[in-house]
């Protein structure tokens, strides 16, 4: 089985195997799964499709990243990474763009005038060992049997195959040459998988793919219902992250960031346990080590780390304090406690204003999106601010309401709950 798979993914890249011959297989291994085994075996054949990063022995066991399902708000990996490097881990975190209603990791930080987000190899590993980390985008060199793989199950339906799932994920972050893995697999409304008994399977097969590899992983079931912290759009989002390396931050986003840091901590030997590992990353955000790690990175990227010396500077720089960007507030109707917010509703409205891409080949505007001013548990009175939308242009008709109809207020109070469902492994 592990020659026969090998061979196909050697197909997938030199171009040997037709399309339709790929399709085949993929639709294959669409209707009827793979096996744990098989599905290691595919994820070490996409891995060896090309380059793995190898690192110098003397702190090679301290190479780790993290991966997210994704969800609206979800800005944990710019904060993360340079809070793990401050504790003293190794981070070449490569990342994604965004399609759909949120911009990706690489549309956030490409809010910052200048930044790069396209290192080659060699520059990416000079800065993880100069500044213990970087994020970049993906290179042609990396597992190149998925974009071939990711563009084929595109085309013909077959992208929400578990094993498929898996085996891209994990071959992506394996090729990083890291010890350990932290997996946050969201789940609800505005997640890639709604149901929890989803997200359970996919959290359990790509544990099982990369701990089969050799890779200490973790799992974070999260939920995605409400929008994570109070941003959402990509300049905003970075503004976000920056007051959370500052010891500023929601909580909600401050408690994913210190827990799944943590585990990294722990899996890496650096700290005794999760619990250990989550009070110095939460050091890291209060102390100015983890924000200095993250100016470290911007200057090295191409960004200009004097833009974040002052609030106005930096909303300056990220487009924040143009003449042509507008905002409209929204205010509440309703006496009680706010105890849902529908983060869909709140990312397509963005979307429409022109924050994420409905196609490849969009544009994304940075600026525009969020900021929500009310958070589930929130008592409000009638007339209190909701959330302010930065847009553009006039807002379209009914999107106000839209907006203000993703609020839900009762008459009860309401508890608040953690964003952490369960942590396996």
């Amino acid at each position: 089985m592990s020659d026969s798979i090998a061979d196909i993914v050697n197909g997938v890249v030199d171009g040997s195997l037709s399309d339709e011959l790929v399709i085949d297989w993929l639709r294959n291994i669409f209707e009827n799964g793979l096996d744990e085994n098989s599905t290691i075996f595919l994820t070490k054949a996409m891995r060896d499709s090309g380059k793995v990063l190898a690192w110098p022995k003397d702190w090679s066991h301290l190479v780790v990243d993290k991966h997210s399902t994704g969800g609206v708000g979800d800005k944990v990996s710019i904060i993360l990474a340079p809070a793990l490097a401050a504790c003293g881990l190794k981070v070449p975190m490569i990342s994604g763009r965004g399609l759909g209603h949120t911009g990706g990791t690489l549309d956030k930080l490409e809010s910052i005038a200048g930044f790069r987000v396209d290192l080659s190899i060699n520059e990416l590993q000079k800065q993880v060992g100069e500044i213990g980390f970087a994020m970049v985008g993906q290179t042609d060199s990396l597992v190149p049997a998925d974009r071939r793989m990711y563009a084929l199950r595109d085309v013909t339906g077959t992208v929400a195959s578990i094993p498929l799932i898996t085996s891209s994920i994990v071959s992506k972050k394996a090729a990083e040459g890291i010890s350990a893995l932290v997996l946050d697999v969201k789940y609800g409304r505005a997640a890639f998988m709604t149901e929890r008994e989803q997200a359970e399977a996919l959290s359990q097969s790509m544990a099982d793919a990369a701990n089969g590899m050799g890779i200490a992983t973790s799992v974070v079931l999260s939920t995605m219902d409400q929008p994570l912290g109070c941003a959402v759009g990509n300049a905003l989002e970075i503004v976000e992250s920056v007051e959370t390396l500052c010891g500023r931050g929601p909580h909600d986003l401050e408690e994913l960031v210190c827990v799944q840091a943590g585990i990294l901590l722990a899996a890496s030997g650096i700290a005794e346990n999760m619990e250990e590992g989550a009070l110095m990353i939460h050091n890291s955000l209060n102390d100015g080590s983890a924000f200095t790690k993250f100016l470290d990175m911007v200057e090295a990227q191409g960004g200009n780390r004097n833009h974040f010396e002052s609030d106005h500077a930096m909303l300056s720089s990220l487009g924040l304090l143009g003449d042509d960007l507008l905002s409209t507030e929204i205010y509440t109707e309703k006496k009680g406690w706010i105890n849902d917010i529908d983060a869909m509703s709140i990312a397509l409205a963005c979307l429409e204003l022109g924050s994420g891409r409905k196609t490849l080949t969009d544009s994304v505007d940075h600026a525009v999106g969020a900021i929500i001013e009310a958070q589930v548990g929130d008592e409000v009175e009638i007339g209190d601010p909701l959330i302010v939308i930065y847009h553009r242009k006039e807002l379209p008709d009914g999107l106000s309401e839209k907006i203000s109809s993703a609020f839900s207020v009762s008459l009860e109070q309401v508890s608040v709950e953690s964003r952490i469902s369960q942590i396996i492994g």
